[in-house]
Order: C-alpha cells, then structure tokens, then sequence
C-alpha cells in the first residue's frame, strides 16, 4: 500500500486554547469608550495642555494691555467736553503725516483715548494706530497694530492659535478642539455610567470625589469630579474654537451659507451711482487705503454724526469708502453684553444713511456664532467671563495632570512584572459592541471625520496604529507535520 500523507494544520501551542467568541452587549461600548478616552488623553492632552496655557494667558490682555501701554491706550484726566472728531484727526495727521487714513474708532469708554489708524505699505497687514486724547486732542503715541490689536494681544493670540508657526500651527488648535468634545462626553459617560457599588447612584457621587479612597481611585476620582464641573465649558470652549479653525470652520461656513445663517452684508453702494466691487469685507479692511483721494478729518466727522443721528451710540468704527461709488461705514464695535453691532452706511454729500444693517435682525446662528467667539475671547461679560474661563483653563490643566497620574500610578510595581507607565485597555472591545450600533456608528464616524477634518485624519491614524500594533503583537502559531 501506498503511505497516505495526513493534512497539515495549524495547531496552537499546548499552552493557549482558542479565546471564547465575544458576547456582544453594552459593556463592549464601555470598553470602547475607555480605550478611546486612553488613546485620546494620552496623545491629544498635550495639545490641550498647550491651549489651556496660552488660553490662560491670553484671557486677561485687556488688563495686560492696560498695564504695559496704559499711557497711550488711557486718558489721565477723564471728564469735560470732548474735542471735536475733526481736530483730533488733525493733530494725529500732523505728528504722524505718513500712510494714509484707513479707520477712525471712537473711545470704547471715558477713560480711553480715540484711535487714528493709518494705512503704510510697509506694514503689510498690519497698521499703525496713532492714540489722542479726547479731551485735550493730544497724541498720545502709536502702536503697530493688528486689526486693532495691540502687539502684546496679538503675540498671544498668535500662540494660542498657532503657537506662532503660522497656518501649520493652526493644526494644533483644531486638534485640541476636534478631539476636546470626545474626551469630555465619553469621560462623562465612564464616570456616570459607574456601577452603584462605586457611588455613582448619586449627585454627590459625581460631583465629589470619594475621599476615602486612596492612590489611583482618588487621582480617578478627582480627575472625573472636576471634568463633571467643567464639562458645559469645555464643550462651549471646543465647539466655538472649531467655528474658527481652519478646516472645521469651513464646515461650518458652509453649513450657515446652506441654512442662510450668514450675517446680511451692508450695503454701501450709492443710490444711482454703479456697483462698487469689493463689498463690506474691503470696506472693513483696515490695512487697506480707500481708492479715492483720502478724506479729510471734517469727512470723518460728518459721517459720525450722521451715524449717531441714526441711533448708533457708543464706541464706533468709521471706515472712509474704497470708491467713489461707495458710501461710508459706520458700524458699532461694543463686544460686552449687551451687545450693540449696527450698522450704517452714509452719504456724505447729502447727509443721509443710505443702508442700515441692524443686529437684531441678524439670523440667529449667525449671532450664536459671533457671541460664541466673543464669550470664548472673554469679552461677553466683561471681567467675570474672564474669571470663568480662567477657572476653566486651571481646572483642565488639572484634568490633564491627574490623567497622567493615573496611567503612571497604574503601572505593575511587582518584581517579576515591573513597567514605566500602566497597560493600556484592551484591544478587541469593537467585536463586543452590538452589531446593530456597530453598523450605525460606522457611518456616524465617518460623518464626523467629513465634518471636523482634523478629527477624522487623526481617528484614522490612531486606528492604523492600534491595527499595526496587534498585527506585530499577535502570537505566532506553530506548524506541526
């Protein structure tokens, strides 16, 4: 008889038996969850490090500003009648005689002084703003500005967009934005959604840590009871700073141009005359010069006092037209609750406003949008929207400090098992989720990723480590004859 030859199969060494088929239930998504919120506080906490730092510091620049260039941007004897817009034009034009006028912004308060801006090719983007005493009409001194941002504000905006590496560094940002809201509602969700033997059936269970606890459950808990605390501001904090990034924001644009939430432009075209080219945005740049010949100090005047006669109080911006087809630009600039932002465009020649552009009639996600970016900058309320978020930036800080506690407090002090830092959670948890939330939740992600870009390219490239890490960590089976 001829040997007959057995098939070769793969056979597991003695010692590792085929692992159970995982059930599939709710707990899957808890361990999901953990190990999303793992992976998402180790590698983006750094990035939300860096922006609650620079947050922190650039929350109080009035106060900076106040204290470093008080002598230009402050009066010394507030009170009595104020100099007429026109001479005060004058006596910044005769110190400062280069670059032309581009913007004149009235004192935002009594003991502010009125802020000349000039146009000088030199400057680029930036400007130079000439400050004069209302009362007397005394120059005060100048600062090169950025859309009227002194440069102490604008160095620290410039860090906690961008960390002063420009459009590259805006990834930064919009990584810790993207990524800010996940962390916060899946930790919400693992610490309410504990067990009642852990305390979690009750408020004060959530909002206070226990203190009898000790080692990596008091670091867990106060870590969970001050993200509870904070976890209306982060997420207020996460969604307005995406409104701006880069890629998120152009999401958002075009979702306002889709629902028609975008703010209704001025209208600054002359009656009779032809269209002018360039629209509000040209009529608002303040680093760029008018077209025409520049206007005269009594121009500005006039156009003022047209626009408060329209009912526009407060602190102004009056904007010179960029063409003879053109009307001016007066338009409020008061960023504290309550907010006033009107505008109006004004004929000059006849006295007359041509176009009024009203706040209230603004489409409302236009004005959440702009509020939003006013309370995320600290200006809606004044001082106390700067302590709030000063309060956030600390607790955060925090947060993130205790979170790495924890990983390294997890870690094995055994002798025969000694390591830096813990193990992360463990692979695998996806194959326990349900599969009816498992074939809805692909999509949803994807969704996401579309929606917040820098999102997605870093959930993708988190997937592809986790799937290259198991792929070299997964044991080798041996071929037996």
């Amino acid at each position: 008889m001829s040997p007959t030859t057995e098939p070769v199969s793969p056979v597991l060494p003695p010692d590792r038996t085929p692992p159970p088929r995982p059930e599939r239930s709710g707990e899957g998504v808890r361990a999901l969850l953990v190990r999303l919120h793992f992976y998402a506080g180790v590698f983006v906490a750094p990035f939300l490090l860096v922006a609650a730092l620079t947050g922190l510091a650039y929350t109080f620049t009035p106060q900076l500003d106040r204290l470093v260039y008080g002598n230009r941007l402050t009066v010394e004897d507030a009170g009595g009648p104020v100099r007429p817009l026109a001479e005060q034009i004058a006596a910044a034009r005769t110190a400062y005689p280069e670059g032309t006028l581009a913007q004149v912004v009235t004192p935002p308060g009594p003991e502010d002084t009125t802020r000349i801006v000039l146009s000088l090719p030199q400057l680029g983007e930036n400007q130079r703003t000439v400050f004069v005493d209302p009362y007397t009409a005394q120059v005060k001194g100048d600062l090169t500005t950025w859309w009227g941002s002194t440069p102490l504000t604008t160095w620290l905006d410039d860090l906690h967009r961008n960390l002063r590496l420009g459009e590259i560094g805006r990834l930064y940002s919009e990584a810790a934005a993207s990524w800010l809201w996940v962390i916060v509602l899946g930790g919400l969700a693992l610490w309410l959604g504990r067990s009642r033997g852990q305390r979690a059936a009750t408020v004060r269970g959530a909002l206070l840590p226990d203190r009898t606890a000790g080692g990596v459950r008091r670091t867990r808990g106060r870590h969970a009871a001050t993200g509870v605390w904070l976890a209306l501001g982060l997420l207020f904090l996460s969604a307005t700073g995406m409104t701006w990034s880069p890629y998120a924001g152009d999401r958002f644009g075009q979702l306002l141009e889709a629902t028609r939430g975008q703010a209704p432009q001025l209208d600054t075209s002359l009656p009779g005359a032809p269209a002018a080219t360039g629209g509000e945005h040209a009529q608002h740049a303040a680093g760029q010069a008018p077209a025409t010949s520049e206007p005269g100090p009594a121009d500005f005047e006039r156009a003022l006092a047209v626009a408060r006669d329209a009912g526009l109080d407060g602190t102004v911006q009056v904007t010179p037209p960029q063409d003879p087809a053109s009307a001016w630009t007066v338009a409020q600039k008061d960023n504290t609750w309550p907010v006033r932002y009107d505008q109006v465009a004004v004929d000059t020649a006849t006295g007359t406003v041509t176009a009024h552009n009203r706040w209230a009639d603004h489409p409302l996600l236009s004005k959440l949008s702009k509020l939003g970016v006013q309370g995320h900058m600290g200006a809606l309320f004044g001082l106390v929207n700067q302590i709030v978020l000063a309060v956030i930036a600390l607790g955060l800080i925090l947060v993130i400090l205790w979170g790495y506690r924890m990983w390294w407090q997890r870690r094995p002090t055994r002798a025969d098992r000694t390591a830096r830092l813990g193990a992360p959670p463990a692979r695998g948890a996806w194959r326990r989720i349900p599969l009816p939330l498992l074939i809805a939740g692909i999509p949803a992600t994807a969704a996401l990723g579309w929606a917040l870009p820098v999102f997605g390219v870093t959930l993708a490239l988190f997937l592809a480590v986790d799937i290259l890490t198991g792929v070299l960590r997964r044991p080798r089976t041996t071929v037996r004859p």
